[in-house]
Parts: C-alpha cells; structure tokens; sequence
C-alpha cells in the first residue's frame, strides 16, 4: 500500500486521502527519458495524465504509462493537485501562470522562463495563490551531488571557485560522448536551445551549486567563446569571485563537467552523479513536501526567477561588448 499525502495536512502522510494526481505537460526526450517514468514510479503520488503541443505524441505517452491523454491544459490542471513541465521555457512560463491560477503546484524545468518578465509571472503566480514550486536542477537532487552542495554550503572561508559545463550537443564532430557512433543528440534538435545556447541550457546548472555555496551573485561578466560557448566571471556576496565555462557545442573529445571549489578548509572537487528519473523523483518529493508543509523550497520559483535575471545580465553583458 502505498503513503499518499494530504496535501493541506501539517502532519505529513495521510493512509486515508487519495494521493496528489501529478500531470504532466510535455512530450519531448526530456520527458520520455525522465519525467515520465520518475511519475510513473513514484510511491507517494498518481501519474495522471499527459498533455502536449503534438497531440500525437502526447497519446503515444500516455498509452505507455496508461495514463490519460489531455487535449486541454486547463482540463489537466482541473484534475491534478500538480504538474510537472518537461517543455520549452518560453512555453512553460505562461502555463506555469495558468496551472498556479486553477490552484497546482508546480514541478518546472529549467530555466523557468528565458525573460525576466516571464520568470518573474511564474514566481507572482505561484506567490499569489498559494501554490508551492520547485525547478529542477540537476546537481541539487542527483545523489552523491546535491548531498555534497549541502555539506560545502555548510563551510565558510571560500576563496575561489570554477565550473564548466561543456556539453556537444551541436558538436561539430558528430554525435557526444555515450551516444553510438555518428548519431545525433535527441535534444540537438531543440530550437530553444539552438537560439539561447549553453548560457541558458547548462548556466542554470553551475548557477545552482555556486549560489548556495558561495552566496548570491553580486556582479557578473561574460565573454565568448568559440562557437556557442559563454564564460562567465562571478562575484559573490561572500568576497569569493567564480568562474563558469558553458557550451552545448563542446568538440566530443573536450566534453564534461566539473566544479572545484578553493577555501581556507582546502579544495573539494564535484562527484559524479547519476540516476537522472531518480533525482526527479526526489524533486516531486521536495515539492510535496512544501505543498503539505506550507514552506517553501529553496529552489522554487523564486529561485528560478533569480537565475534568470543572473543570466539575462550576463547575456545583456555579451550584447554591450559587442557593440
């Protein structure tokens, strides 16, 4: 049997409610690959059902899961206590508005929107009726990374730090690395991503473990690369300065990721992570949990909205160097 919630409960699972009912809107390879199957396996709620901008395709998912197919958003929101988004973030932004107006609580994607304005609708919508939210990020919920977040933002005394997120997913060379030989990225054909790059794709990301570790960012700059890649120089609250390289169109060869961070208590280096669907598991979690509990999360929607003004400036930083 499984502990469903009482979501407007204080005291935690209720045996006796009917789990929350999560929708899903979206049905691209982000939400084949992870979204959908962290729903369908997770012990504590309902997969409801699917909507997408492709009906075809939103049917062939559901059909997979046996969940309902939805040709209206507003009558999935009307079913379901949340959603969780797997779609583009300009698409994402205003259905986040919508599904918090008919009371949802909201499981994003990152980033939530691509314009301030936009993130900023989404984090006001979830504010003013009462919804809880949270992005997901990566590296704050895929075990043994978002335990080693908690554990560094615990410690003071940081100097310095560097990230890179160097993803081919427009690699010139062909296919990335884990992929057969010669075949494309599923997410190479993504428009969003073709027009905002690696600065909004994987910015996110490293944002998302240096804020919490070395405090809010106070002062950005960016410069270009080749191709799409973007590198940021940070300042933090904290005195400590970081640094950030981001692309989606690393060669296959210079592929990766990785963050160090410097201090007075020595160097500790990023682990590697896995189990993706297991990590979003953990998010739906955490926003349950806000939801029955009142309190926010901490990568919520205003989180989300503070990564996007950090990477509009930086964008409105590569825009002025090059005039």
């Amino acid at each position: 049997m499984s502990i469903s919630y009482d979501l407007n409960s204080s005291t935690g699972p209720d045996r006796r409610t009917p789990p929350p009912r999560i929708g899903l809107l979206g049905t691209g390879p982000w939400a084949h690959r992870t979204h959908a199957p962290a729903l369908a396996a997770h012990p504590g709620s309902e997969f409801a059902g699917v909507w997408g901008r492709r009906p075809e395709a939103a049917a062939e998912l559901a059909q997979k899961y046996g969940v309902k197919v939805y040709e209206d958003p507003d009558a999935l929101f009307a079913d379901c206590d949340a959603v969780a988004f797997a779609l583009p973030p300009d698409v994402q932004a205003p259905l986040a508005v919508r599904a918090a107006a008919a009371g949802c609580h909201l499981l994003l994607d990152k980033p939530v929107a691509t314009t301030v304005a936009d993130a900023r609708a989404v984090a006001e919508a979830a504010a003013r009726h009462g919804v809880a939210s949270v992005v997901f990020l990566t590296l704050r919920f895929a075990e043994p990374a978002a335990g080693w977040v908690e554990e560094q933002a615990a410690r003071s005394g940081w100097f310095t730090a560097s990230a890179h997120w160097l993803g081919s997913v427009f690699a010139a060379d062909g296919s990335p690395a884990g992929t057969a030989e010669g075949a494309p990225s599923a997410y190479a054909d993504s428009p969003w991503r073709r027009a905002k790059g690696g600065l909004w794709d994987v910015g996110p990301h490293a944002l998302s473990v240096l804020i919490p570790v070395l405090g809010e960012v106070t002062a950005v700059t960016a410069a270009r690369g080749s191709a799409d890649t973007v590198h940021l120089l940070l300042r933090h609250d904290s005195g400590a300065v970081s640094t950030a390289a981001l692309t989606l169109a690393a060669p296959r060869a210079a592929a990766g990721v990785g963050l160090e961070l410097r201090g007075s208590e020595g160097v500790f280096t990023l682990p590697d992570w896995g189990d993706v669907p297991g990590a979003y598991g953990r998010a739906l979690d955490a926003l349950l949990t806000a939801a029955r509990t009142g309190v926010p999360d901490p990568r919520g929607a205003a989180f989300g909205l503070r990564l996007t003004e950090i990477l509009a400036e930086a964008e409105g930083s590569l825009t002025a160097a090059a005039t």
